[in-house]
């Protein structure tokens, strides 16, 4: 091979590597504008679509019922389509749908536009865990420390944003949702030109793939794995579901649990920048998994026997055990495709556990009235998060325990 040809060829991979990351960053900074850019105009949208309880409680269930159950065909959608294909189509997915429910006043409309757009962001969920791990396998924890950090700014910004945008349009919902239809068809473009400059985007051999889910229930690192995904989506969902109570409930203005609602989602930005660049660095996470339930532990403590606003920052800093266990993901396994596939079980599973948190907090709360029962739902969970965490912490991989099973 000439010089010269040597050199076209280191440029030509030197693209396709920042065609990566691009698409990686801008991929993640829409897998949750869906769901966060609804919460905050829930009231608005409940009227503007006549829509029952019923309708509003189907709404704020659809991100679980998506992550859980088309996060787990993902890796055979993979196989058969190809992964940057299906990266694009999942984000086509994710702006038609929301363009969809932008454009219309029709709440099961709504809905269906809903669950499009949501299946697209639980595609992604899946999908861009096992591309760091295919095309940055010595980089994984830094890659991921990008990924998660994007992602935890698409979640704020899209819930922090859709209310001043919706007052900027006249008072227009439609507007202040349609927007975030925009960014999706941006963060297709890499993607895109992806196909067109890379055409060997090889085919996935299906009879060299790993086991399906059936397979994984069988393995005790697999369901550690999801246990621990599951229990640090309970706690989070918990929070934001029910943190602002918590504080109006402990004597805070309205006005003051938002502003330290919104201090605590923008935690996560550094928290997502720092625990995947630790963790990564290391064979061995139990550490870490142990420092963040700490934390968790510290914060939640507080917040029940003297509830003040400076809690939230340790259980703000416990939530990094969400970027821990996407790091996981790559960790645990030694190849991209055993990647996609615990991966999917893992996020399958985690999002089903997970979804039962902020209605057992409800009933429990509902029931006696305070926050007692509660909190001891959470140390419950905390406990189940450590156990899970410190054998998915530990320095062992998925394909050695199938091959020794």
């Amino acid at each position: 091979m000439s010089v010269l040809t040597e050199s076209r060829t280191e440029s030509r991979n030197g693209s396709l590597v920042w065609l990566l990351v691009v698409g990686i960053v801008l991929a993640a900074l829409n897998l949750r504008t869906a769901v966060t850019s609804v919460g905050p105009l829930l009231d608005q949208l409940a009227r503007g679509l006549g829509m029952t309880s019923a309708g509003t409680g189907l709404l704020t269930t659809l991100p679980v019922l998506a992550f859980a159950t088309v996060g787990a065909v993902t890796p055979a959608l993979a196989r058969r389509i190809g992964e940057h294909r299906l990266l694009l189509g999942a984000l086509v997915l994710l702006g038609t749908g929301m363009l969809a429910r932008a454009a219309v006043d029709s709440a099961p409309i709504f809905l269906a536009g809903s669950a499009v757009a949501l299946s697209g962001g639980a595609i992604g969920n899946v999908l861009i865990p096992t591309l760091i791990k295919r095309h940055f396998p010595r980089r994984a924890g830094a890659m991921t420390t990008v990924y998660t950090t994007a992602l935890a700014v698409g979640t704020m910004l899209a819930a922090a944003a859709t209310v001043p945008i919706e007052r900027a349009a006249g008072g227009d919902w439609h507007i202040a949702l349609g927007v975030w239809a925009a960014l999706a068809a941006v963060a297709a473009i890499p993607w895109l030109a992806l196909l067109r400059v890379d055409r060997s985007e090889p085919e996935r051999d299906a009879a060299g793939a790993p086991a399906g889910l059936r397979h994984l229930a069988r393995s005790r690192l697999a369901w550690s794995v999801a246990l621990y995904f599951g229990t640090q989506s309970m706690i989070a969902y918990i929070m934001f579901g029910w943190l602002a109570k918590m504080l109006t409930d402990a004597g805070y203005s309205t006005g003051q649990a938002g502003v330290v609602l919104g201090v605590f989602t923008a935690l996560s930005i550094p928290v997502s920048l720092a625990v995947p660049a630790v963790a990564g660095r290391f064979h061995d996470q139990r550490p870490v998994v142990a420092g963040l339930v700490a934390f968790y532990a510290v914060g939640f403590a507080g917040m029940w026997l003297a509830p003040h606003w400076v809690w939230t920052v340790f259980i703000g800093i416990g939530m990094g055990s969400f970027p821990l266990a996407l790091t996981m993901l790559a960790l645990r396994t030694r190849t991209p495709e055993h990647t996609a596939a615990l991966s999917a079980f893992g996020q399958s599973v985690g999002y089903l556990v997970a979804g039962a948190g902020p209605l057992l907090v409800g009933l429990l709360h509902e029931a006696t009235g305070g926050w007692g029962l509660p909190y001891a739902l959470i140390a419950v969970v905390l406990l189940l998060q450590l156990a899970t965490g410190l054998y998915a912490g530990g320095n062992r991989y998925l394909e050695d325990e199938r091959m020794a099973g």
